[in-house]
């Protein structure tokens, strides 16, 4: 299973910006998908997550500017985020979990929940 993000950049504050998340190798879709960041010396965050029914679940601090949408037919996965500001300045990582439900067996929030991780896609935030 690969998992490929792109869209990343350089942004001005209150810009906005959107990740693509892309998957292959799978032979099911029954499986659901986060958005994580990391930024140095800190463990990844969690950011929002969508389940293969297409419901989705945000941290509290993103809950008003991020989105989260999928092109299943594309195996893809979309993260928009507007009003950015420095401190979303961080590495994005798609990650995905081979259960349709983002928190079925396990919260979303712990990265350990998830089997698979992309390499991330840098996104800086200029003030």
């Amino acid at each position: 299973v690969q998992l490929v993000e792109s869209g990343g950049g350089l942004v001005q504050t209150g810009g906005s910006l959107r990740l693509s998340c892309t998957t292959s190798g799978h032979t099911s879709d029954d499986y659901s998908i986060a958005w994580f960041r990391r930024v140095p010396g800190k463990e990844p965050e969690a950011v929002i997550c969508i389940n293969r029914d297409g419901r989705t679940f945000a941290a509290a601090y993103a809950n008003d500017r991020v989105f989260v949408y999928s092109a299943r037919s594309k195996n893809t996965v979309y993260l928009q985020m507007d009003s950015l500001r420095p401190g979303d300045t961080a590495v994005y990582l798609c990650a995905k979990k081979t259960v349709p439900g983002c928190n079925q067996y396990r919260s979303w929030y712990f990265t350990e929940s998830f089997d698979s991780w992309g390499q991330g896609t840098q996104v800086t935030v200029s003030s």
